[in-house]
């Protein structure tokens, strides 16, 4: 069996260069990179991962702690986040979770030893987050932030929300239907709060008077029940012209329920979302919606940061990212005709 001594040899390179060749490719130039590779591939180099982590002390394993894949947000990020620490020699530990097994999932998933959590699934007030600081485990949440922790990646969700509720009024809908959930999680919270103030400024300017808008917040975090809502709507007649949805998730949700009613989308009711999941912008879907600027993925960002705080533990300060976002507009909305 061929060690690395041998690969290094046959390169006519360091030891060290195989080593970052294998761990950190980004930092050796791309010729040596390939050449140290096709020597690899040549002996069939296997390397020893426990001599490797013995060596560095460290496991090479993270944690990802998701919500529900029933939600498109978490099926991009889930498989942005694996395919990035992979290239860069780390596993990754998968863990899905809802509002209803969050402690047994964050049980598990400090079980094994790793070097790092990254979550997407944490509560403003979780007490989580004082375990990991006794533990001294670097982490990193995303989409959603705890109220005191630093370190977290999100969009700006105020701003979302008062964007999504100005698209529509820029549409002359003034009949608009807010559908979101429980403000124990930063997004909902945000969101809601900037489509409220929004509304509040919108109300004090002239020829407001028309505009009506109706809220709704479930407690429900993962599936609330949509289809009860919106049929009684539809079976009373009393739809609005627009809903503004606090995710892509349940807009996408609204779409189909109503579409399965009978209701046409957008000459019958538009629907906006906040997120830019990838199905969004799908031929067949077509959701208008609020993102990040630059379609920049949360999750991608999170994981580069939190390999950041691996591996400069004690250079890395304190950081928290909130990214501006833009409204991509697609066919969900249109024009209201009164």
């Amino acid at each position: 069996m061929f060690s690395s001594k041998d690969v290094a040899k046959r390169a006519g390179v360091s030891q060290t260069t195989v080593s970052r060749v294998l761990n950190t490719p980004e930092r050796v130039k791309a010729k040596t990179r390939d050449k140290v590779l096709q020597v690899i591939q040549e002996l069939g180099y296997v390397r020893n991962e426990n001599a490797r982590n013995l060596v560095a002390k460290r496991t090479y394993t993270i944690s990802l702690i998701s919500g529900p894949l029933h939600n498109p947000f978490y099926v991009d990020t889930t498989s942005r986040i694996i395919q990035y620490a992979t290239t860069l020699g780390y596993k990754v530990n998968v863990h899905f979770s809802t509002i209803d097994n969050a402690q047994h999932i964050y049980e598990l998933a400090l079980s094994h030893k790793i070097d790092g959590l990254i979550m997407s699934c944490v509560l403003l007030d979780d007490p989580i987050v004082e375990q990991l600081k006794k533990l001294n485990l670097p982490f990193i949440s995303f989409n959603r932030r705890h109220s005191t922790a630093r370190h977290f990646v999100e969009i700006d969700n105020i701003a979302a929300g008062r964007k999504a509720l100005q698209h529509l009024v820029d549409l002359a809908h003034t009949d608009i239907l807010w559908i979101g959930a429980s403000d124990v999680v930063s997004t909902f919270r945000d969101r809601f709060i900037g489509f409220k103030q929004h509304y509040e400024w919108l109300k004090k300017q002239p020829n407001s008077s028309k505009l009506n808008v109706r809220t709704i917040n479930y407690k429900q975090l993962d599936q609330p029940d949509l289809r009860k809502l919106l049929t009684k709507l539809y079976q009373t007649k009393r739809l609005p012209s627009a809903i503004c949805a606090a995710t892509d998730a349940m807009a996408i949700a609204a779409m189909e329920i109503l579409i399965s009613l009978g209701v046409s989308i957008p000459e019958d009711i538009s629907i906006i979302g906040i997120d830019n999941v990838d199905l969004s912008g799908n031929y067949l879907v077509q959701l208008t919606t609020v993102g990040a600027e630059n379609n920049t993925c949360l999750g991608l960002l999170a994981i580069q940061k939190l390999i950041e705080m691996i591996e400069h533990k004690d250079k890395l300060d304190e950081f928290s990212i909130t990214l501006p976002v833009s409204l991509y507009t697609r066919g969900s909305t249109q024009q209201y005709n009164q």
